[in-house]
């Protein structure tokens, strides 16, 4: 999946259900709504929605970190901006 023939999309979801094991993941990629935005030269904007267990007991900040270091390099990704929505199945 770490193929530049792949969609941006499908290389985060790949790499973060090998990371996080989530029991849900949704990204969606919402560049056309920023086109003509400076970053969107720079990149891809995206919104991430997923459920791990491994987010139990951390904090918003936590989850967030766990998720950056999950991808590593965003901009070697095509990502300019990554909008994250983290829980643990349990939460609403």
């Amino acid at each position: 999946m770490n193929t530049p023939a792949a969609p941006v999309s499908s290389r985060i979801e790949a790499l973060l259900r090998e990371a996080l094991a989530p029991s849900q993941i949704e990204v969606q990629d919402d560049s056309h709504l920023h086109a003509g935005h400076a970053g969107a030269r720079e990149g891809g904007h995206y919104t991430v929605r997923l459920r791990s267990a491994r987010f139990a007991g951390l904090s918003r900040v936590a989850r967030h970190r766990l998720v950056y270091d999950s991808l590593g390099n965003l901009q070697a990704l095509g990502v300019h901006a990554l909008a994250l929505d983290t829980r643990t199945p349990d939460e609403p």
